[in-house]
């Protein structure tokens, strides 16, 4: 990276339109072909979506700050200012090691056997039906049970955090009339948050709890509480809940695959990992330049909004050969669908354990598993998942 030199390729996409996101990787490709940081005119910002270069602004936070909020529009950027998501260090490294020793793979290693009998209760009620919705009985289910216990949540209320989690990610692209429709389910998340980060309503022991121990040893503010809470319940649930379904979709649809997964279940893991690669459930966040920057060529002025495109540059062909194929066999450790660097994920540990666990149930009590209709996309600016995914099964020993 250098001084600016010359003018960037501008483009008149909408990335936030329907039919973008209802299918974007035409035009991630369309961008990625571009340049290396391509200008939108519609929304004024810029977009990386090539790997590499996508990798290298998310490994240099000096220059490409979260500090002014990692969305697109200006009010959900000021909500979100000072969180652990839109900071930059040495506030966001105070704010992260809060939880770390929650989030060590030590710590994670201790919740597999929880996590895969809730896992394998899900499966139970939902093999039972024979047919049933992938999303909505199993991938909505398993995140938001694992993460509002770990926070330690009663469990009356927690019918607000996945739709306030998916209205906060959706707060994230451009302010219109459906996002505006949203404000409340958003309001209603907080306000719950809110009434539940208290030690009478918390579990002990829990993260919240973790949280609250930090308030009072001082090592974060009091108002900091319920943002980092909030983070880690949006962060936690709608992400894995997406990366689950997509999983599922995938397995579903391919009856070669499931085989394969029957037969060797040691590839579950691989398999999760491609899915992540393949179709990123976080698809675009941003960060704005604190200098004139020239980034592969093409030059970003000081304070520019970039949008990082993490869906786009794990499909670049310049990094992975066949990028829009499924390949198990793949192992692509490398994707960036969890970030990069300081700001990468830092429960992917916790959602690796709970694709593992998922798709371990339903290995053992499932025969088949089929698409019993068209999966139904959900189109959040900020999430790429599905809404429905009909399915039906086999059960294990069955015909």
């Amino acid at each position: 990276m250098s001084t600016a030199a010359r003018p960037t390729p501008v483009s008149d996409l909408d990335l936030w339109s329907d039919a973008v996101l209802a299918d974007p990787y035409p035009a991630y490709r369309e961008l990625r072909d571009a340049g290396a940081a391509v200008h939108l005119r519609r929304h004024a910002v810029w977009v990386v979506a090539r790997y590499a270069d996508v990798r290298a602004v998310l490994a240099d936070d000096m220059t490409f700050s979260s500090a002014s909020g990692v969305g697109i529009n200006d009010r959900m950027n000021g909500l979100q200012a000072g969180t652990v998501l839109a900071s930059d260090d040495p506030q966001h490294a105070v704010l992260r090691a809060v939880l770390s020793e929650k989030l060590a793979p030590r710590a994670l290693a201790k919740l597999r056997t929880q996590i895969a009998e809730q896992a394998d209760s899900l499966v139970r009620d939902a093999v039972e039906q024979g047919t049933f919705d992938g999303v909505g009985d199993l991938a909505a289910r398993l995140p938001v049970d694992v993460v509002a216990d770990l926070i330690g949540l009663p469990v009356q209320g927690r019918e607000v955090l996945l739709p306030g989690a998916d209205a906060m990610f959706a707060g994230m692209g451009p302010m219109d009339e459906r996002l505006e429709a949203r404000v409340p389910e958003i309001m209603a998340h907080q306000r719950y948050i809110g009434e539940m980060t208290s030690r009478e309503k918390l579990t002990p022991g829990s993260w919240g709890a973790a949280i609250l121990d930090a308030v009072d040893e001082g090592r974060i503010a009091p108002d900091a509480a319920v943002p980092l809470m909030t983070a880690y319940l949006v962060a936690g649930m709608d992400t894995t809940v997406h990366s689950l379904g997509n999983y599922l979709r995938l397995l579903a649809a391919d009856p070669g695959l499931w085989k394969l997964l029957k037969a060797d279940p040691s590839q579950i893991g691989s398999g999760f990992e491609e899915c992540l690669r393949l179709e990123s459930p976080a698809q675009n966040f941003t960060r704005v330049t604190t200098r004139a920057v020239e980034m592969g060529g093409e030059p970003l002025p000081a304070g520019a909004r970039v949008v990082v495109s993490f869906a786009s540059a794990n499909r670049d062909e310049r990094h992975y050969p066949d990028p829009d194929h499924f390949d198990i066999r793949r192992r692509p450790l490398d994707h960036l669908a969890f970030g990069h660097a300081v700001h990468g994920c830092a429960g992917q540990g916790l959602a690796r354990i709970e694709a593992q666990a998922l798709i371990s149930a339903l290995l053992r009590r499932v025969d088949r598993l089929e698409l019993a209709g068209e999966p139904v996309r959900h189109l959040n600016p900020t999430i790429r998942g599905l809404a429905k995914l009909p399915v039906s099964v086999v059960p294990a020993g069955g015909r």
